[in-house]
């Protein structure tokens, strides 16, 4: 059996990753996971640890069971300074990768009260970027872009929109460059990090709601309905106590794997510290049982990416 390890990944200089999404390397043959690169480990003021942040890379050559650190990708700056960079998501399409990753200039200490970006990049081998972008969406503080192509062949890109009670936002693309608004997809309650997946003949969005993952099911990428929600209750791996946050999930034919994080220390009443900074990544398989999506996430599983 090729059971994943438990956790799955942590970042082994900051401690801190998160937001992960899992993507094939044309060129190395390898499965690559890309992520956040919280600097959990690092004591600083406030909240300036999420924010200066990389994106690390892992990857893996065991069809996704084990993972090696492979540093964070460099030159994303368009502009001087140290800056932020969040949530990759990340595409391969007719021989290029196109990656939409949220972007905040400088380090704030603060979570929120700075304009966030939705940058494109695109690469030929994940390692070297260029610059194409900043997307023009519904308002100057979007964040957390997943995308999927629609029935009709146009690329759909589902976001946060933080200026619209955090609700997920839609825009459409021909050709993955130029980008026009829909408008408002999931709303009625604050919630971020859609991601969408076609299995089992439905579309599939999944929502980080801060109390576990929203699950949302369509039948043809632009109509939604409520499915049910995920790793909204512990887990007993290593690592895996808490909800899942912010996934990504990876369809290999009859099989869907989610890739999520857990802040494995992070209780109610517990100090700020590096133990409830600190994050994991963990897998885990989905299954559809009598309609609903569910995960079971304390059962082994081969993991054949």
């Amino acid at each position: 059996m090729n059971i994943p390890n438990a956790p799955l990944f942590r970042d082994p200089i900051y401690d801190g990753a998160a937001d992960p999404v899992i993507i094939w390397n044309t060129v190395s043959k390898e499965w690559w996971l890309i992520y956040t690169n919280r600097r959990a480990a690092v004591e600083c003021q406030k909240n300036a640890w999420v924010h200066g942040t990389d994106l690390g890379i892992a990857s893996s050559s065991d069809g996704g069971k084990s993972w090696t650190y492979r540093g964070v990708i460099e030159g994303l700056d368009f502009e001087r300074g140290r800056n932020t960079f969040w949530a990759p998501e990340i595409i391969w399409n007719d021989g290029l990768y196109h990656m939409y990753v949220s972007y905040i200039q400088g380090v704030p200490t603060d979570w929120s009260g700075h304009k966030r970006k939705i940058i494109h990049y695109t690469s030929t081998n994940l390692w070297g970027w260029t610059y194409e972008s900043e997307l023009k969406l519904s308002s100057d503080y979007v964040i957390d872009a997943g995308l999927h192509k629609l029935p009709n062949g146009k690329w759909r890109m589902w976001y946060k929109d933080e200026a619209n009670h955090s609700h997920t936002y839609a825009a459409d693309s021909p050709d993955l460059f130029h980008w026009e608004v829909v408008g408002p997809v999931i709303t009625g309650f604050p919630h971020e990090g859609p991601n969408v997946f076609y299995w089992k003949n439905s579309y599939w969005m999944i929502i980080d709601q801060w109390s576990g993952l929203g699950v949302y099911q369509s039948s043809d990428g632009e109509e939604w309905i409520r499915n049910g929600i995920i790793l909204n209750e512990s887990g007993t791996r290593e690592d895996d106590g808490t909800i899942g946050m912010h996934a990504d999930v990876h369809v290999n034919g009859d099989n869907a794997y989610i890739f999520y994080f857990t802040h494995p220390e992070r209780f109610e009443g517990v100090e700020p510290s590096y133990k409830t900074r600190r994050s994991s990544i963990q897998a885990a398989k989905l299954e559809l049982v009598d309609g609903t999506l569910v995960c079971n996430r304390n059962s082994p599983f081969d993991l054949f990416l």
